[in-house]
């Protein structure tokens, strides 16, 4: 029983040496139970709403200011006409739309009904649900507001629904271009993660070091192979995706297309970034799998709102590239705008990877040394 006892103290002193073991044992799942109570929500936050009051009287502004000051709305601006309205939402600055017709106020009065409408972006289907729910049952408490007033009567607002871009809320709106992304980063950043670390495994690393090619050479070398036939794997989604689930492509194809080739240097570069710091394959594998995957579900906005999380999560997710790409292939593929609309998510998305090509030469070239 004493050696027992000896050989399990042993066990615990070389668990507390190891520094990755304690992580794996209390690191992980910390982080997993912060990440997902926090992230992992199905209420509504703040969500930018805007507002096309054409009445402007009393009772509609009211409403409109019972809506905002609920906690679940934030008024992201006041449209002046209803051509604004498909602006504002293909900016992304609104998630909804409450518009009240020209004569709100008088019809209410005078006939004890109105309409109200609620245009959400159909291109999210769980949150346009969401949305049409809560403003409802606002729209339903100021009812009862205006059913206790003197002389009102059993007066109505009605509220009408209408979803823009997917209006039969098809899941598949929302799930294919999240898939894409996901896929895309995890497929291409795991090709090239193994590339250099493969070569220090298999011992052929030398030959590389004694060949006369600089370290930007040997990583676009490493890279157009793998470019080209991610390029053609980004064809056969787009082809499936019309085929099997008849989801269009509304914008320019081209300007997908260019939009995809970015996303998938942008995703190459990093796997050679995560190959030059890896001294496995093992290693790199795991951080291209794990690192990736779980953040790119929970922290793009690919599932769940990024309005809805803490704004802690929210820097977080300001360095992931799904965040971005996710925001370019809905607007063209399910909204139908141009470069106009993506062109900072764009240039993000094109500093990412400059960043990641001058990390992998810095860091090869000090392998190299």
């Amino acid at each position: 029983m004493k050696r027992f006892i000896g050989f399990v103290k042993k066990e615990f002193l070389h668990i507390f040496r190891d520094f990755r073991t304690l992580i794996i044992l209390f690191g992980i799942p910390t982080a997993q139970i912060l990440i997902f109570g926090f992230v992992v929500s199905t209420d509504i936050k703040d969500a930018g709403v805007a507002i096309l009051d054409l009445s402007k009287d009393e009772i509609s502004v009211k409403l409109s200011d019972k809506i905002c000051s609920s906690g679940f709305f934030k008024r992201t601006g006041n449209l002046q006409n209803y051509g604004d309205i498909d602006k504002v939402m293909k900016s992304g600055k609104a998630k909804a739309v409450i518009v009240f017709g020209a004569n709100f106020g008088r019809d209410l009065i005078s006939t004890g009904k109105s309409d109200v409408s609620i245009i959400t972006d159909g291109s999210e289907p769980n949150v346009a649900t969401l949305i049409t729910s809560y403003a409802s049952a606002i729209i339903t408490d100021f009812n009862r507001d205006l059913a206790g007033l003197p002389g009102t009567g059993s007066i109505l607002v009605q509220p009408e629904v209408r979803m823009f871009y997917n209006p039969e809320l098809k899941s598949h709106f929302m799930f294919v271009p999240g898939v894409i992304t996901l896929i895309m980063i995890l497929i291409c950043a795991l090709m090239t993660s193994v590339t250099i670390t493969r070569e220090k495994e298999f011992g052929t690393m030398e030959v590389l070091l004694v060949s006369p090619l600089k370290p930007v050479q040997i990583i676009l070398g490493k890279v157009t192979p793998y470019f080209l036939l991610s390029f053609l794997n980004v064809i056969l989604i787009l082809l499936l995706s019309w085929f099997v689930f008849k989801l269009p492509v509304k914008g320019s194809l081209v300007l997908l297309l260019a939009e995809s080739m970015l996303y998938i240097l942008m995703s190459l570069t990093l796997g050679i970034l995560i190959s030059t710091v890896s001294k496995t394959m093992q290693q790199a594998i795991f951080i291209s799998l794990i690192g990736l995957m779980l953040p790119t579900i929970l922290l793009s906005g690919f599932i769940f709102p990024i309005e809805n999380m803490p704004k802690a999560y929210d820097l977080v997710s300001a360095v992931l590239p799904p965040r971005y790409f996710i925001v370019i292939i809905k607007n063209i593929m399910i909204k139908g705008t141009g470069f106009m609309y993506v062109w900072k998510e764009t240039l993000i998305l094109a500093f990412m990877t400059s960043v990641f090509i001058l990390l992998s030469i810095r860091n090869f070239k000090v392998t190299l040394e």
